[in-house]
């Protein structure tokens, strides 16, 4: 007997489980990343917990993203005394994970910049830079400066930057509050034109009343911005 292809409606029922499942694991492996790009480093175990997930569904996106190069790993530093066993494993987007997050017209902006470093020099640049800084936090100054102390001042900062799409957070460490940017739009420009980190530093310094110090960039292949604020005011 002659077996009949299956009717179009039952094929594509049968297809969309498959295809809702496959979307469902792109959006938590998405997710996945995006908490490596905010909060990175940071442990498999600490995933599952933010995102509700077992950590064996965890490590599996982890993995994944290893194997694509989109992430990579190293070991968590020992505190204390040391343990028995193999330290944990801290996990880090590498630039092709960070490029999932927008890394637009990157080629554009570097040949601008270049025939203005050629046509006006380096003062070209940095004023240039200085123009972009200015745009980007002249909108949030109010917000930022309302706050009396460093501390909150750079809590606002975070906020404004994370609104600019630079996933940023403050912590407290020692006499200071470390202001961190887990991403830059422009890192690979500023990777060639260091004046887009030094006119940024500058312009944090004067929102927030204080001298700070950059102490990493994602330019420099750090895994993000960090930048030290200290709790008195000179």
């Amino acid at each position: 007997m002659k077996k009949t292809a299956p009717a179009p409606r039952a094929a594509a029922e049968a297809v969309a489980p498959a295809a809702a499942g496959q979307q469902a694991e792109g959006r938590t492996r998405e997710g996945v990343a995006r908490l490596l790009l905010e909060q990175g480093p940071v442990t498999a175990v600490a995933i599952a917990e933010a995102l509700g997930l077992s950590p064996t569904a965890v490590r599996r996106h982890l993995d994944a993203l290893v194997a694509d190069g989109e992430a990579y790993t190293r070991d968590a530093p020992r505190v204390g005394v040391r343990g028995r066993g193999r330290p944990a494993k801290l996990f880090l987007l590498t630039e092709a994970g960070r490029s999932r997050f927008g890394h637009a017209y990157d080629d554009l902006a570097i040949s601008a910049l270049r025939f203005l470093a050629e046509s006006g020099g380096e003062q070209a640049v940095r004023a240039f830079a200085q123009r972009r800084v200015a745009t980007l936090v002249d909108r949030h100054r109010a917000a930022v400066t309302a706050p009396q102390d460093p501390a909150g001042r750079a809590e606002a900062l975070a906020t404004a930057l994370t609104r600019e799409g630079y996933a940023s957070s403050t912590r407290s460490v020692g006499a200071g509050e470390q202001l961190c940017q887990h991403h830059c739009p422009v890192a690979h420009v500023a990777a060639e034109f260091p004046q887009l980190c030094e006119v940024e530093t500058a312009a944090f310094a004067d929102l927030l009343g204080t001298h700070v110090q950059r102490l990493a960039t994602i330019a420099r292949g750090d895994a993000a911005c960090t930048t030290h604020v200290p709790h008195s005011v000179p």
